[in-house]
């Protein structure tokens, strides 16, 4: 009995299809990677550098070191960030890691200002009952 047989009676397109089953998983692979690792690492990057280009004097920033300040001036590579009243750093512009911004709400009408004050005393009344309630359940576990 000789094995010859069976090597020519073998289809070429099988070798082909196997061929396309064996890289699908590893192109899928690379797709997946792309979609959800490479293509939003770019895209937070191109963020940070035009936050990075756009800085003008008077931004507030927060560095990589968690430092807060407004910026007082800015050079080419530096920024000059006001942290205290005589406090002044130089940091590298890679080092302020976002801007801050702080903008009030303008209120146009009286009747808009007290609306917007009727809402800020309703969250806070909110936020005083949710803790007067959870007080409650932590002086009723106790007596258990």
């Amino acid at each position: 009995m000789s094995f010859v047989p069976f090597l020519q009676t073998a289809p070429a397109a099988s070798t082909s299809s196997n061929f396309m089953m064996s890289v699908l998983p590893f192109l899928l692979i690379i797709l997946i990677f792309y979609f959800f690792i490479i293509r939003p690492q770019n895209k937070k990057q191109k963020e940070t550098e035009k936050m990075l280009s756009t800085l003008k004097k008077g931004d507030k920033v927060v560095t990589i070191g968690g430092i807060h300040g407004i910026v007082s001036s800015t050079k080419e590579t530096t920024v000059v960030v006001k942290v205290d009243d005589t406090t002044k750093l130089e940091l590298n512009r890679s080092a302020i890691s976002a801007v801050v911004n702080e903008k009030p709400v303008e209120v146009k009408d009286k009747k808009d200002e007290k609306t917007a004050k009727d809402k800020k005393t309703e969250k806070t009344a909110d936020m005083v009952e949710s803790d007067s309630v959870k007080d409650e359940t932590v002086s009723v576990e106790e007596k258990k």
